[in-house]
């Protein structure tokens, strides 16, 4: 039979990266010290370290959308927000429910998800697309310069890349929608796109992805806004 040492909650997490970050050296993956606390967060939420390899950055992401996080709480960047914050727009309830509220709440910021929207299901079947694709067009609508988060749909992939072309500069896209049809190049599009219009852009290149990977890496990017990469930070019990 086996018997376990008790281990705090925080140690826990702590310990967890340890690991990541040593396997990840083991493997010869070498991740730029500004993005390893997003790819460790993806890891540490889905123990696939694929992502070592398949997570893009465009130039500075991480940097850029961190000091956005920041400036906006100070009214730094006149967001068109009611709340003063950013918010993140996501394609799914599950990456919405997954995202870190305390961490949203000392920003200013929120996040909303369109896809149980009375009207946005109408608009999509008169339109004959999907509820995803209506739901950035949407959030561009109401939050232009948002944080858009795709852990499921390339449908939405593909309408932030239509609306980039046409002039939307979204403070972040995350693109880590998971799957096989259209999926692949949905990412590989929107990535050049937001690298040709200078748009910090992360996204997992490849068929993986998902809900839970796109909830990780905002709390990743939140954690690293508000200062609590330490989970002892965030209240965690000792």
């Amino acid at each position: 039979m086996n018997t376990y040492t008790y281990i705090k909650p925080a140690d826990i997490e702590k310990e967890s990266m340890r690991i990541i970050e040593a396997e990840l050296a083991e493997r010869g993956i070498d991740i730029p010290e500004t993005n390893l606390n997003v790819v460790k967060r993806v890891i540490h939420t889905t123990a696939d370290f694929d992502y070592g390899e398949n997570l893009h950055f465009t130039d500075g992401a991480v940097e850029r959308v961190t000091a956005a996080l920041q400036s906006s709480v100070r009214g730094d960047s006149n967001p068109p927000d009611s709340k003063g914050g950013l918010t993140f727009i996501t394609d799914t309830n599950m990456a919405l429910s997954g995202i870190s509220k305390p961490s949203l709440a000392k920003l200013d910021a929120s996040a909303v998800c369109y896809m149980a929207d009375e009207e946005i299901m109408k608009e999509a079947k008169a339109a004959g697309t999907t509820r995803a694709y209506a739901s950035m067009y949407r959030g561009a609508r109401e939050y232009p310069n948002g944080i858009f988060v795709s852990g499921n749909a390339p449908t939405a992939l593909i309408a932030l890349s239509e609306m980039i072309r046409d002039g939307l500069r979204p403070t972040l896209v995350v693109g880590v929608p998971v799957g096989f049809v259209n999926v692949v190049e949905s990412k590989e599009e929107l990535f050049a796109i937001c690298e040709e219009h200078d748009i910090p852009a992360i996204v997992a290149f490849g068929r993986k992805g998902g809900s839970n990977v796109a909830a990780s890496i905002c709390n990743a990017l939140l954690y690293s806004a508000v200062g609590t990469i330490d989970p002892m930070k965030r209240g965690w019990q000792k």
